[in-house]
């Protein structure tokens, strides 16, 4: 599985913004894909993840009720809509997906995509 991160960019805090994840592949609908980011001089964190189906959902607790993350397997997508954006969301985000359940370990997951860079501005 190959992955593709799009939407990153610079938005006012308090703004919206959505990432999308697009996998290549016929099997892309069996894996849970993740979210994790990285801000400057800090390390990698989970942001969420969902299941292969996309009805399981996890989320960091630093954006509950900001993030959603959504899965359509007929587009071969993973969306992350980003809501109410803090100037700490900024960060280097990666998607990221593996062939089994969900985890907010990094290092359960086998496929990743680039980065794409989304900075908030207070």
């Amino acid at each position: 599985v190959q992955l593709q991160a799009f939407g990153g960019g610079l938005v006012q805090a308090g703004g919206s913004l959505g990432l999308s994840c697009v996998g290549s592949g016929h099997t892309f609908g069996r894996y849970a894909v993740a979210w994790f980011r990285q801000a400057p001089g800090k390390e990698q964190d989970s942001v969420a993840a969902i299941n292969w189906s996309g009805e399981n959902t996890y989320y960091e607790d630093s954006v509950k009720g900001r993030f959603t993350i959504s899965k359509n397997n007929a587009e071969n997508t993973v969306y992350l809509q980003m809501n109410s954006l803090k100037p700490e969301d900024t960060a280097v985000y990666y998607c990221a997906a593996l062939d089994g359940a969900p985890s907010p370990l990094s290092q359960e997951y086998d496929y990743w995509g680039q980065g794409t860079l989304v900075t908030v501005s207070s």
